[in-house]
């Protein structure tokens, strides 16, 4: 299946408009608003499964831009704000190899922010690079569910 090249966001609320993503795309939305406390959830073994975390937000300087090839990233925050980094992978420079292991590779370059607040949600896709976790003025505490949906 091909999926889309470009980062999407939304309302939770509107979460139902994406279905035609895929059942995993579905299968992630819907459950990123269980309550859980922090650490890993199988949805469906490693096909489909949530990573519930809390961390404090940090200065963009601080960040960096990755991107991933197995996996399509649905990340919504439950509480708090915060800002993330977009750019197409081909408008960056690869800064460390593609890590199969980790399925992460990181770029240099520049890119789009946007404020992601409670309630809202992005996918990024493997086309996607992003740069997660960014504060808006300060660092701030955030509890965020990044659900990781194998792409094949």
């Amino acid at each position: 299946m091909r999926y889309l090249e470009a980062m999407i966001i939304d309302r939770i609320e509107n979460a139902a408009l994406y279905g035609g993503l895929g059942q995993r795309i579905a299968l992630a939305l819907a459950s990123v608003r269980a309550k859980r406390e922090t650490g890993r959830y199988d949805l469906d073994g490693d096909k489909v499964y949530a990573l519930v975390q809390q961390y404090e937000t940090k200065p963009q300087s601080a960040g960096k831009w990755e991107a991933h090839r197995k996996y399509i990233d649905v990340q919504y925050v439950a509480a708090g704000i915060e800002r993330i980094g977009w750019a197409n992978i081909h408008r960056l420079k690869l800064s460390e190899p593609y890590d199969d292991s980790r399925d992460v590779a990181f770029y240099k370059g520049e890119g789009d922010f946007v404020t992601v607040p409670a309630g809202w949600f992005v996918i990024l896709f493997p086309e996607d690079a992003h740069m997660p976790c960014t504060a808006l003025d300060k660092p701030a505490p955030v509890t965020k569910v990044v659900v990781k949906v194998r792409v094949s």
